[in-house]
C-alpha cells in the first residue's frame, strides 16, 4: 500500500460508521452502572451517522470536500461527551490530511497526533482510562512508527496498541474494574479502527450494510428535537422553517455579516454557522425563496428544506382535538387570532434539557425560555442545543444541560455562538437545574450568578431510581438483574427486589439534621397511587424536612428525588 486517496477513505470512513451502528446496543451494555439508560454506542453511532450523512449527500470525491463533510457533520451531530470526544478525532485527523491528495504513513502518524490533541483540548478534565488515553496510545504508537515504509503493518500495529489501552482502562479507572468492564467509549473507537483495518486489509465495503446513511434520510432511533410546546404557535409571523447547507469555499467573515444581516432582514428564528466553507442556516421567514437566491450567490446548495409552520399548527390543533358528546373540544373560537407582535429581547435566557412532560412544565413554570426534550438515552446534538440557544431571544443564554453527559455538546455549542453571551451551568441532574433556577439573582450580573450557581451545587443531593440490567457489585453493594437499584452521587447507595425499601434506604442515607426539603418526581412508570404511598413513608424518615411529591413523567427512572 502506497497511500490513501480520497475514495479509499471514504470507504474507510462509510464502512466504520456501519460497523458502529451494528454495535451500537453492545457498546451501551458496557455501562459501568447497570442500569437501562447506557448510550454511549448511541451517541457514538450518532455523531458519525451525521458525519456519514454528509459525506453520502456530496458528489465530490476530493479529499479536501470529504474531510468538510466529515468535520462538519460530525461537529453539528456530535452528542454526549462520546459523541463530542468522537467529533473532535474525527476534525483533527480530517484538518490534518484534507489538502493531501494521498495519505502516507507520515501524514496518517502525523493526523494521529492531531486528532489527539484536539479531543484532549475539547475536555476540561481528561481523564485517564477512557476514549481519550485509548486515542493517545494509538497516537504515540503512530508517532513511534511514522518512518514504516509498509501502511498495513503500520495501521495493524496501531489498532493494536488501541486494544491493549482498551483492555488496560480498567486499571486506570477503578471503577471499570469494578464493573468488569472496559471503558465503553475506547470500545467505541476500537470497532471504528478495526473496521478501518479491514478494509485497508481488503474487505469490500456493502453498500447494503448503510440504510442509515442514504441521502435525506432520517434517524429514528433517539432522535430528539427542540420542544416548542411552550410557544403559542397560532400567533407566526413568519410562516417557513427554511433550512440549507450552501457549499462556500470562499465564504469569508465578511461575507457571514453580511448574509446574516440580510436574512435577519427577512425573519427571524435565524441560525448561521459556517465552516471551513460550509455553512448551514435556518431562518424562518415569509418567502424562502429570496434567501435561496440570496444563498446561490455563495456556492451551491444542498439538503433544502422548507416546511409550512402555519399548516403544521392546523394539523397540529386538529390532532389534538378531544370530542365530548359528539363535540370537538380544543379548538380556538372561531376569528381569534392574536395580532403579530415580537416579544422585546431580554438580558438573560434559559435552556434547559430534560425527559418527561411533568418536569418540561416544571422548568418552564420556573423560567426556561426553552426546554429541549432530552436526557439519558437520547443525549441532544450540539445542533439541538445550537437551535435553541438561537431561539431565545436574550443577550446571555444560560444552558442547564442537567445530565453530565450532556455539558460538553452544550459547551460546543456555546463556542459555536457568536451573537449571545452563551453560559453553560455544569450541573449534571434536574434537581441540580431546578436548584440553579430557585437561586438565580436577575438583580446580579449573569457571571455573578454562574458562579453562585457553581458554588452552591453542593446544597443539592440526587438520588436516581431504576432497574439494574446485570448482576453486578459496586461501592460494596450487591445488584442483581432486575432489582431495583438507587444511584446518588456517582454510587449505588441502594439496591433490592422492594422499589419503596431502595428508595427509604437511599433517602435515610441522604437526609440530615440540616435538610429542609425533600423533593420527589413520579416517572411515567408509577401509578399516582403508589407514588403518594412512598410520600407518606418517605415523610415519615425525614424529620422535620418538608416533603413534596410532583409528577416529572421522566422515562428510565421511576423516581428521582432531591434532598436539599
Amino acid at each position: 500500500m502506497t497511500g490513501i486517496d480520497a475514495v479509499f477513505l471514504k470507504n474507510m470512513f462509510l464502512s466504520s460508521a456501519c460497523a458502529l451502528n451494528e454495535k451500537k446496543e453492545w457498546i451501551n451494555e458496557l455501562n459501568v452502572f447497570p442500569v437501562p439508560d447506557g448510550d454511549t454506542g448511541t451517541n457514538m453511532t450518532m455523531t458519525i451517522m451525521s458525519a456519514a450523512r454528509e459525506v453520502q449527500e456530496s458528489t465530490d470525491n476530493s479529499m479536501e470536500t470529504l474531510c468538510k463533510a466529515i468535520s462538519t457533520g460530525s461537529l453539528r451531530g456530535a452528542r454526549g461527551n462520546s459523541g463530542v470526544i468522537l467529533s473532535q478525532l474525527l476534525r483533527g485527523f480530517t484538518k490534518s490530511v484534507r489538502e493531501l491528495e494521498i495519505i502516507t504513513v507520515p501524514d496518517a502518524a502525523e493526523a494521529f497526533q492531531r486528532a489527539t490533541e484536539s479531543a484532549f483540548k475539547a475536555v476540561m478534565m481528561p481523564k485517564e482510562g477512557t476514549i481519550l488515553t485509548v486515542a493517545k496510545e494509538m497516537a504515540q504508537k503512530a508517532d513511534e512508527l511514522k518512518e514504516s515504509e509498509d501502511g498495513v503493518a503500520f495501521f495493524s500495529e496501531v489498532v493494536r496498541t488501541g486494544d491493549e489501552a482498551l483492555a488496560h482502562t480498567p486499571e486506570l479507572l477503578p471503577v471499570l474494574k469494578q464493573a468488569g468492564v472496559v471503558d465503553s467509549g475506547g470500545q467505541g473507537l476500537m470497532v471504528i479502527m478495526h473496521e478501518c483495518l479491514d478494509v485497508l486489509l481488503g474487505k469490500k465495503v456493502d453498500i447494503n450494510r448503510l440504510p442509515l446513511v442514504t441521502p435525506g434520510a432520517h434517524m429514528s432511533s433517539g432522535e430528539v428535537r427542540v420542544d416548542t410546546s411552550n410557544l403559542e404557535t397560532s400567533d407566526i409571523k413568519f410562516g417557513y422553517c427554511t433550512e440549507f447547507i450552501i457549499d462556500a469555499p470562499r465564504f469569508g467573515d465578511a461575507d457571514e455579516a453580511d448574509f446574516r444581516q440580510y436574512l435577519e432582514s427577512l425573519g427571524d428564528s435565524l441560525v448561521l454557522v459556517a465552516d471551513d466553507g460550509v455553512v448551514k442556516v435556518h431562518v424562518h421567514t415569509n418567502d424562502p425563496g429570496l434567501a435561496i437566491q440570496r444563498a446561490l450567490n455563495y456556492g451551491s446548495l444542498s439538503s433544502i428544506k422548507i416546511d409550512n409552520m402555519r399548516l403544521e399548527h392546523e394539523e397540529r390543533l386538529f390532532k389534538n382535538v378531544e370530542y365530548v358528546d359528539g363535540k370537538a373540544q380544543g379548538l380556538p373560537e372561531s376569528g381569534t387570532v392574536k395580532p403579530d407582535h415580537e416579544e422585546p429581547r431580554k438580558d438573560v435566557g434559559f435552556v434547559a434539557v430534560c425527559a418527561g412532560e411533568g418536569l418540561a412544565g416544571i422548568f418552564k413554570d420556573m423560567g426556561a425560555d426553552c426546554v429541549i426534550s432530552g436526557g439519558q438515552t437520547m443525549n441532544p446534538s450540539t445542533d439541538d442545543i445550537l437551535s435553541a440557544v438561537k431561539s431565545v431571544n436574550a443577550d446571555t443564554v444560560f444552558v442547564l444541560p442537567n445530565n453530565k453527559n450532556i455539558i460538553l455538546a452544550a459547551t460546543q455549542a456555546a463556542q459555536m455562538t457568536e451573537d449571545k453571551n452563551v453560559l453553560v451551568v455544569p450541573e449534571k441532574s434536574i434537581p441540580e437545574g431546578i436548584f440553579c433556577l430557585m437561586t438565580y439573582v436577575p438583580e446580579m450580573t449573569p457571571e455573578d450568578n454562574l458562579e453562585v450557581m457553581k458554588e452552591e451545587l453542593g446544597a443539592v443531593k440526587t438520588i436516581e431510581v431504576t432497574y439494574a440490567i446485570r448482576d453486578t457489585v459496586l461501592n460494596g453493594v450487591e445488584v442483581h438483574k432486575d432489582d431495583y437499584m438507587a444511584i446518588s452521587d456517582g454510587g449505588i447507595a441502594a439496591a433490592g427486589p422492594d422499589i419503596s425499601e431502595v428508595v427509604k434506604q437511599a433517602v435515610a442515607a441522604a437526609v440530615n439534621e440540616d435538610s429542609s426539603v425533600v423533593t420527589i418526581y413520579q416517572g411515567e412508570d408509577v401509578s399516582r397511587e403508589d407514588a403518594e404511598a412512598l410520600t407518606r413513608e418517605i415523610e415519615a424518615i425525614c424529620g422535620e424536612a418538608e416533603v413534596e411529591l410532583h409528577y416529572g413523567g421522566q422515562p428510565v427512572y421511576y423516581y428521582i428525588v432531591s434532598v436539599e
